[in-house]
């Protein structure tokens, strides 16, 4: 007799069935896994013979073989310790073979049968509910697991609990879908004195989804303003939260399986790895810009990333989407983010301060400000100065207008385009493309005229040229949704540069 449970393995957000096939026969005692695991796997034989012992069960005197189906697909993680627990007691007769066929388990087994939080649990109780099966997982992941509709979710915290539920001797009560509590007052706009023209840009970008770079001395608020963005950004639709949290339960980063609706914002230091940004490792992680997907990406420093770091960057800020190749198999996670960066002019900082001039001026400004090669600078469709702040400023009264105000305005023109996108699959500007663009943001007669012409001066490359367009667009749904007109096109173009340093 084969015994028989159902797990999965994972592909980025995606989910790979998995056949677990206990056979227990005679001869010399062994107990054997097969079908391609790796360390985590391999080790669950003794994971799962002590949390055997602990609820008082001995493994057979018998040879036991697991395969885990299909056997050329490499397994990794611990989340299969579940699934061979229960296959090896089906094929004890400890369980039938009916308690389980309708169920997708996964779970790692502590030492003392108590069956601990895993990652994948989302996307793993999404695929079984499409397949119309159950999900077996962890207690601590069934608030995760029950934002699959239709599926049915047991959460056990232990072995030994699955079994008197399957015996009739216990009941396990349904898991609620679980929602992070929203956190204490974000930060404020109104905290920043001055710098209106960078908090313009930086309502621009929220309303459009655009990328944003901002060139200044330090002390400037550059990264002050990044920080203050989340809280003038709309919260996720279901849709979005629900793309959001695939990516972080795969990373293992949702905090007792609850869901939230804020959106991502990701600032990770500019030692990173290229692995840590786009992605990698020995098990293709989702690296920062996928774990920013729907939300700001914030790149501090800009120049001090390592140069191939950045240029990894490129491809996912284009296409929405970031590959991880390996020898063993692709894998593709989702990548649309807000690209907000901040840069010092150059090393010092005090790159044509009259006050504290950089005395390797302007050699030390154009050697810093090449770190950042042309293709990169080209994807950014918003560039704004933030000069130093006059002491004067910092003793004035905060602002009148704060985050709230703007966030009305910026969900407002964030309700225009998902209305003007709802067949597309589109969800902001930034996003738009082809015919959608030139259909949605064509210019009047002057400003066309304005837009060619300054392209022609400029020398924008074609992806700059519909950058503007698509900073146009959303300045005129800030406006109230209307016609992009030359006014727009203009402020538009203020804000694009033809190199870091022009």
């Amino acid at each position: 007799m084969v015994a028989r449970v159902s797990t999965v393995a994972f592909q980025g957000i995606d989910v790979l069935d998995v056949d677990v096939q206990v056979q227990v026969a005679a001869g010399l005692p062994a107990f054997t896994i097969v079908g391609l695991p790796d360390k985590a796997v391999a080790e669950s034989r003794e994971r799962v013979r002590a949390a055997l012992s602990a609820i008082g069960l001995a493994l057979p005197p018998k040879r036991i073989t697991v395969n885990l189906s299909p056997a050329d697909m490499v397994k990794e993680g611990s989340h299969f310790d579940l699934p061979i627990a229960l296959a090896l007691l089906t094929a004890m007769g400890v369980l039938a073979a009916e308690d389980t066929a309708g169920y997708v388990a996964l779970g790692e087994l502590g030492l003392d049968g108590t069956i601990a939080r895993v990652a994948g649990v989302l996307p793993a109780a999404i695929g079984a509910a499409a397949a119309g099966k159950g999900v077996l997982c962890p207690a601590a992941c069934g608030g995760e697991a029950a934002w699959a509709a239709d599926a049915e979710v047991l959460a056990p915290a232990s072995l030994l609990a699955i079994i008197n539920h399957f015996k009739g001797t216990q009941v396990l009560t349904t898991p609620r879908p679980s929602v992070v509590a929203e956190s204490g007052r974000l930060l404020d706009l109104s905290d920043i004195k001055g710098q209106e023209t960078a908090k313009r840009a930086l309502e621009v970008a929220a309303a459009g989804g655009h990328n944003l770079l901002m060139i200044g001395p330090p002390g400037s608020g550059k990264s002050m303003l990044a920080a203050r963005l989340p809280g003038i950004l709309p919260p996720m639709d279901a849709g979005e939260t629900l793309a959001v949290s695939m990516i972080q339960s795969v990373a293992g980063l949702l905090a007792d399986g609850a869901l939230t609706r804020t959106r991502p914002f990701r600032d990770p230091h500019h030692s990173a790895s290229m692995a840590a940004m786009v992605g990698g490792g020995t098990r293709a992680r989702p690296g920062e810009v996928s774990l920013a997907h729907g939300g700001v990406l914030f790149l501090d420093e800009l120049p001090e990333f390592s140069r191939q770091v950045l240029e990894a960057l490129r491809q996912p800020l284009e296409t929405g989407r970031v590959t991880v190749a390996r020898a063993n198999g692709h894998v593709t996670y989702p990548a649309r983010v807000m690209f907000v960066a901040a840069m010092n002019p150059c090393k010092c900082g005090y790159l044509a301060d009259p006050a504290r001039g950089c005395g390797r001026a302007p050699k030390c400004g154009r050697e810093y400000q090449a770190k950042i090669s042309g293709p990169l600078f080209d994807r950014i469709d918003l560039h704004v100065d933030v000069p130093a702040v006059d002491v004067a400023d910092l003793t004035l009264p905060p602002p009148a207008e704060g985050s709230a105000a703007v966030a009305q305005r910026v969900a407002a023109a964030r309700a225009i385009q998902s209305e003007r996108y709802r067949a597309d699959a589109i969800r902001t500007n930034a996003e738009a493309d082809g015919e959608v663009l030139t259909l949605a943001a064509q210019p009047d007669a002057d400003g066309t005229k304005l837009l060619t012409n300054a392209a022609k001066s400029m020398g924008l490359s074609a992806r700059g040229y519909h950058r503007v367009l698509r900073v146009a667009r959303t300045l005129a749904d800030l406006a109230g949704g209307g016609a992009v007109r030359r006014i727009h096109i203009a402020e538009a173009l203020s804000y694009r540069r033809i190199a870091v340093g022009a």
